[in-house]
């Protein structure tokens, strides 16, 4: 905490002075290794040129599936970490990768599926029952099957509904190894219910017949979180401008900046940073 608070001090600095020598000492650009639905759901557009526009620093994401983003952070390929497995950022953080985990912002995922609802599960709210049904069904569900943080929950969700997906894989159950936007193309064109995050799914524009099977049960609840990756452990990373970044983004300022953004007068993320 005493470190996170020094960071935080130098951090304020910047923010407080904009361009400084500080930040053009750290060329002006931090890397945030991030997931595909704060790229793909055009949160991202929104917000940093905000940032940019108070600091000077340019933040440049690296979009890719939670489990990946990780793994980058882990080799030192970034500064910050914003990513939605919170099980995993706080194995990232106690296992030193990270200097401090913080709370952001939630949305929730949702199961989509065709108007024609094989598994006869639309309009449901179970999402446990409403998997077993679809296995039941041998209803065709496409899964991301890339260690994302959709992924991650969708696996969690088989579980406690008692399924092995996996060992359908091939069958009714179909791993695309990719983000979310292209599982969704997947899913849409081989009539698949599909797991996603409620902003990618506002944002895509393929819907066709899709609508919305599943939602609202907690245990769809997506939380995000923020991580300053460790300078102790690589050199390489931008501490006081990492920091700035993230202090911003906690900060009322921040916070208002992801509840502004909207498509078609819809919330996409809900800030919550400290409760």
């Amino acid at each position: 905490m005493l470190r996170r608070h020094l960071f935080s001090l130098a951090a304020g600095a910047l923010l407080a002075l904009g361009v400084s020598g500080a930040v053009q000492a750290q060329d002006q650009f931090i890397v945030v290794q991030s997931t595909t639905s704060t790229q793909n759901s055009g949160l991202f557009d929104h917000i940093l040129p905000i940032f940019q526009d108070k600091t000077g620093i340019e933040v440049r994401v690296v979009a890719v599936g939670t489990g990946q983003a990780i793994k980058n952070a882990e080799n030192g390929d970034g500064d910050v970490l914003f990513v939605h497995a919170k099980a995993s950022e706080e194995k990232f953080v106690a296992e030193g990768h990270g200097v401090e985990r913080s709370d952001v912002m939630y949305n929730d995922f949702i199961l989509v599926g065709p108007s024609t609802d094989p598994a006869g599960i639309a309009g449901t709210k179970d999402i446990a029952a409403a998997l077993i049904k679809i296995a039941e069904t041998e209803a065709p569900f496409a899964s991301r099957g890339d260690d994302s943080g959709t992924h991650k929950a969708e696996l969690k969700l088989w579980k406690e509904a008692g399924v092995d997906a996996a060992a359908a894989s091939g069958g009714w159950y179909r791993e695309t190894g990719s983000g979310m936007g292209a599982t969704l193309n997947t899913g849409t064109a081989m009539g698949a219910y599909v797991l996603t995050d409620r902003a990618t799914w506002i944002s895509f524009g393929n819907k066709g017949d899709y609508q919305i099977a599943v939602e609202g049960d907690d245990r769809l609840f997506n939380q995000y979180g923020i991580i300053l990756v460790n300078p102790d452990k690589h050199a390489s990373v931008k501490a006081e401008a990492g920091q700035a970044f993230i202090d911003w983004v906690l900060s009322a300022e921040g916070q208002q900046a992801i509840a502004d953004y909207k498509i078609d007068g819809q919330q996409l993320f809900f800030p919550n940073a400290g409760g």
